[in-house]
C-alpha cells in the first residue's frame, strides 16, 4: 500500500529544541532524546467512511511531532496502518451492498486525498492489515506455543495475564477495563474466556466473511491489537520513540499492544511515550462514525474551504484538549489565514528570528499549537501597525508557519 506525496519542509536558520510531550502510561512530560532517527507510529484509520475532522485532528499532532524532530535535524522513520478488514468495514460493504475490499480502497485514497491537502508528512511505511497477515500469524503461533495465548471454539486469545506489565499504559482498574473493552470491540462477557478482558488474536473464518490463511491456527483473519504490533515490531522494532493516537486507543487497543508485544520479545516497554489526541465533538457529542455527526474534510473541500483553513482550525486547540467543531471556529480560522497573508505578502515587516524561537518553544512543550498562533498573530499585528524595514521577515514568518506548523501562506 502506498502513501501521500510529501510537501516540501523548508529548513530555518538555527535549530529547534528537543520535545517534551505527555505520556499517557506516566500521567506526566516526558522528555524524548530519539538519537538521529525519530521512531513514531499512529494508527490510522478504518476506512469505511471519509475522513472527519476527529482524525484530521489526530493525525494533525502527530504531524507537528514530526515536524519538531525534522527542526532538530533529525530523520524521522513515522509508520501508520490501514485496518482495511474490520467488523465496521464488512458491515458497510453489506449495507451498501458492495465488494467490502472495493469499499476499503476508495476510502483509503479520498484519505490520502484529504492528507495531501492539509499537508501532512507521509509515513514511510504505509501497511494495510491484509498485506501484513503474512506477519502477524507467525506471531500469534508463537504466543499461543509460549502460553501466552489460548484456543477457544477455533478463535485465539491472548491472556493478558501473561504480560506482567498488562495495564501500565491506560493504568485503568479491571473494572473501567471491562465497561470499555465491551464499548470498543472487546467480547467481554464471552463464556470460555481464561479473563473478561482477553482480546481475540485470530478470528477462525466466519461464513460469508473473508478469510486468510492461518497456517496452524486455520483460515480466518486478524484480531485488532494484533495487527498494529506485528507492523510496528516488523519496522520499528521495540522500544520505539512515540505510540500515538486519538485518546479512544489508549484502552484497549494500546494497552493491549503493548502487551502483546512484550510478551512476544520479553522487553519493556513498547514505545516510550504513549501520546493520545483529544476527541472533537459536534452538537456536544464526540464526533463518530457510529452516531453519524461528522465532518468530513473532503465535504469541506468541496465547498471551497481552503485547507490552510481547516489546518488553522485544528492548529487553534490544543491537541490533548477535547473540544468542539463550529461554524465559528472555522470562519475565525479563515479570517486568520487572511491576515497572516496579508501580512507576508507585504515587501519588508518587523524582525522575525524572535518568533521562529517563540514557535519551535512552544512546540517543543508538549505541542502548544495554540501559543505557537498567538506568536504569529501577534507579529502580524505589528506588522498591520507598524510594518517594519527587514526585509526578509516576510519569507521568514511564511518558511517558519510552513515548515514547523505545516500551513502554506
Amino acid at each position: 500500500m502506498h502513501a501521500w506525496p510529501a510537501s516540501e519542509v523548508p529548513a530555518l536558520p538555527g535549530q529547534g529544541r528537543d520535545l517534551r510531550i505527555h505520556d499517557t502510561a506516566t500521567g506526566g512530560l516526558v522528555i524524548l532524546d530519539p538519537g538521529p532517527v525519530a521512531r513514531i507510529y499512529v494508527c490510522g484509520i478504518t476506512p469505511y467512511d471519509a475522513t472527519h475532522i476527529g482524525h484530521a485532528a489526530t493525525y494533525n499532532a502527530f504531524d507537528l511531532v514530526q515536524r519538531v524532530w525534522l527542526d532538530t535535524k533529525r530523520q524521522v522513520h513515522y509508520v501508520q496502518n490501514v485496518t482495511d478488514v474490520d467488523d465496521p468495514l464488512l458491515e458497510r460493504a453489506q449495507r451498501d451492498g458492495i465488494d467490502w475490499a472495493a469499499l476499503a480502497e476508495q476510502e483509503t485514497a479520498l484519505f490520502r486525498e484529504d492528507m495531501t491537502a492539509l499537508r501532512m508528512l507521509p509515513p514511510r511505511q504505509y501497511i494495510g492489515a491484509v498485506e501484513a497477515i503474512p506477519g502477524i500469524v507467525p506471531l500469534v503461533e508463537r504466543l499461543r506455543d509460549m502460553g501466552a495465548a489460548y484456543e477457544l471454539e477455533g478463535d485465539v486469545y491472548f491472556s493478558v495475564e501473561s504480560d506482567p506489565h498488562f495495564g501500565k499504559v491506560s493504568g485503568l482498574d479491571a473494572a473501567a477495563m471491562r465497561l470499555l473493552s465491551a464499548e470498543r470491540g472487546g467480547d467481554p462477557d464471552r463464556p470460555g474466556k481464561k479473563n473478561p478482558l482477553d482480546p481475540m488474536l485470530w478470528m477462525a473464518a466466519r461464513e460469508g466473511e473473508p478469510s486468510w490463511d492461518g497456517g496452524s491456527l486455520g483460515r480466518g483473519r486478524p484480531g485488532w491489537h494484533i495487527e498494529c504490533v506485528a507492523i510496528a515490531l516488523d519496522h520499528l522494532g521495540m522500544g520505539f520513540d512515540i505510540q500515538g493516537g486519538g485518546s479512544d486507543l489508549a484502552f484497549p487497543h494500546h494497552e493491549m499492544g503493548a502487551s502483546h508485544a512484550q510478551a512476544l520479545t520479553g522487553e519493556f516497554p513498547m514505545a516510550k511515550a504513549y501520546v493520545h489526541a483529544g476527541m472533537v465533538a459536534l452538537d456536544g457529542e464526540k464526533m463518530s462514525k457510529s452516531k453519524g455527526n461528522l465532518v468530513f474534510v473532503s465535504k469541506l473541500r468541496r465547498d471551497g474551504v481552503d485547507p490552510a483553513a481547516i489546518r488553522l482550525a485544528l492548529l487553534s486547540h490544543h491537541y490533548r484538549a477535547d473540544w468542539e467543531w463550529t461554524d465559528q471556529v472555522l470562519q475565525d480560522a479563515v479570517t486568520r489565514l487572511g491576515r497572516w497573508r496579508a501580512a507576508v505578502s507585504r515587501p519588508d515587516g518587523p524582525p522575525a528570528e524572535a518568533l521562529v524561537e517563540e514557535i519551535r518553544e512552544a512546540l517543543a512543550h508538549d505541542l502548544d499549537a495554540p501559543a505557537a498562533l498567538t506568536a504569529v498573530d501577534r507579529w502580524t499585528a505589528r506588522q498591520e501597525q507598524h510594518g517594519g524595514t527587514d526585509e526578509g521577515a516576510p519569507g521568514v514568518v511564511s518558511r517558519a508557519v510552513d515548515a514547523l506548523l505545516g500551513v502554506a501562506l
